[in-house]
């Protein structure tokens, strides 16, 4: 069972709300912009050649996997994320949202303390 830290929850439901409310966005203009593009391409071409429409497919696999809505619960159920919830199932500056998000806000991979300092298993090793 995966268990965190209150606050690291109530981050992690943050996140995942901003990005379920994206994602609902995205779907809003993407019907809209592929019936677009699709009766552009029946009118302009007669239909044999769809390329607009098909252009509207590639964006939307490519936002879905900017926005890897569930893709970090994989590595967070296997282990790998330790108790840092969706940060630690992720890469810092990677190019996905939540890679993004964590770059913003810390600057990395490791958390850092109050003192902006990064946070180390041995209080002993010096910060990284």
């Amino acid at each position: 069972m995966l268990q965190a830290k209150r606050s690291v929850m109530l981050r992690d439901l943050v996140i995942f709300l901003v990005k379920l409310a994206i994602d609902g966005l995205k779907d809003l203009a993407l019907m809209n912009l592929a019936l677009g593009a699709a009766l552009l391409d029946l009118i302009s071409g007669g239909g044999t050649r769809p390329r607009l429409f098909y252009s509207v497919l590639r964006l939307s696999e490519r936002f879905d996997l900017w926005l890897n809505l569930n893709g970090a619960v994989e590595k967070m159920e296997s282990g790998e994320a330790g108790e840092d919830g969706l940060f630690g199932a992720s890469t810092a500056g990677s190019d996905s949202l939540l890679g993004q998000i964590e770059e913003l806000v810390r600057g990395g991979d490791v958390p850092r303390n109050r003192r902006g300092e990064a946070e180390t298993a041995d209080p002993s090793e010096p910060g990284v």
